[in-house]
């Protein structure tokens, strides 16, 4: 089987991994020359994933139709900011291939999600989603993981099981496409609370009380899109949510935790440019789509408050009592 991941970040690595103990042949994507050259050189990445190798077998490129041609399905995990432009790349080369994106967010300007982003520009209605609570660190371990993996495309299904599933990986299927990737594009958002909490030095039991709010939160604006409310209890929505909002390897629960302790703006603004946190841009998305909607979320309206607007993070203390 032929795998094309776009995406040289820990992420599709992991994924790699996975994949070659499924004997698939793969190749894998990258924008920058670089990245490749010492991908191909060293075979690794130390600050991503450290003490881990990607396979002498995977072939490495910067050319966005090397990495479509030929093959039977295709991986997306590159940061949801970049999307639009792969997409755009990606264009001229798809013809109903199989795609399964493994990017968690919203689109900023548009208030688009992922798979609505690739809709708009690629021919193809094979398109899936794999979401839920596997650090790439933690993957490349072989220990137990589970992912729901959302499509209504059989065959797309069927391809992703072949690719992904095994001794070690459990795919949940599900056809609600829209509510797996609120969950996972909403769990990074509270975790930056969660990690705000820790910040203010809250205990398990408080963290535990944001957990069970979130979750009804979370539901309401699944709701609220039309997805299905149950995908809340899914490995994409209460797994991942358990995992980022309780781990100290989450880049969004570190950025929280930056804010809870009231560190200096410059410290949390070099944080956001040397690391990628979803949950920040995700928040401003979210944010402007609800509005835009008229969809009232409270939690979301004050973890923007507190991150954008710089209200005193001890607020989220209060509100957690108060909350209806």
């Amino acid at each position: 089987m032929k795998v094309g991941i776009f995406g040289c970040g820990a992420y599709g690595m992991a994924l790699s991994s996975i994949m070659i103990d499924n004997n698939c042949d793969i190749t894998m994507w990258t924008k920058f020359e670089e990245e490749k050259n010492n991908l191909e050189k060293t075979r690794k990445n130390e600050k991503l994933i450290p003490n881990f190798s990607i396979s002498e077998k995977i072939k490495l490129t910067t050319n966005v139709e090397e990495c479509i041609k030929d093959k039977d399905l295709l991986i997306i995990a590159i940061p949801a900011a970049f999307i639009d432009s792969l997409a755009t790349a990606m264009q001229p080369y798809i013809k109903g291939n199989h795609i399964i994106i493994a990017t968690k967010g919203i689109e900023q300007e548009t208030g688009l999600f992922i798979h609505q982003i690739l809709e708009k520009y690629l021919d193809t209605q094979n398109i899936a989603i794999i979401s839920g609570p596997s650090f790439a660190i933690d993957l490349v371990s072989k220990m137990p993981a589970g992912l729901s993996l959302a499509t209504t495309s059989k065959e797309t299904e069927e391809l992703a099981k072949k690719a992904l599933a095994n001794r070690y990986i459990k795919l949940r299927s599900t056809t609600d496409i829209i509510g797996t990737e609120i969950c996972g594009s909403i769990k990074n958002v509270i975790a930056l609370s969660a990690g705000m909490l820790e910040g203010l030095g809250a205990n398990d039991s408080t963290t535990a009380m944001l957990l069970t709010e979130a979750i009804h939160d979370m539901r309401e604006i699944i709701n609220a899109f039309d997805g299905d409310k149950q995908t809340v209890l899914s490995f994409a929505g209460f797994g991942d949510l358990l995992l980022t909002c309780t781990s100290v390897k989450s880049r969004n629960y570190r950025f929280g935790k930056l804010v809870g302790e009231k560190r200096p703006k410059e410290e949390i603004k070099e944080y956001l440019q040397n690391t990628t946190v979803e949950g920040y841009y995700t928040l401003k998305s979210i944010y402007k789509l609800l509005k835009n909607k008229q969809i009232s979320v409270p939690i979301i309206d004050l973890i923007y408050s507190i991150v954008v607007k710089g209200k005193k993070p001890e607020s989220l203390l209060t509100f957690l009592v108060e909350k209806e």
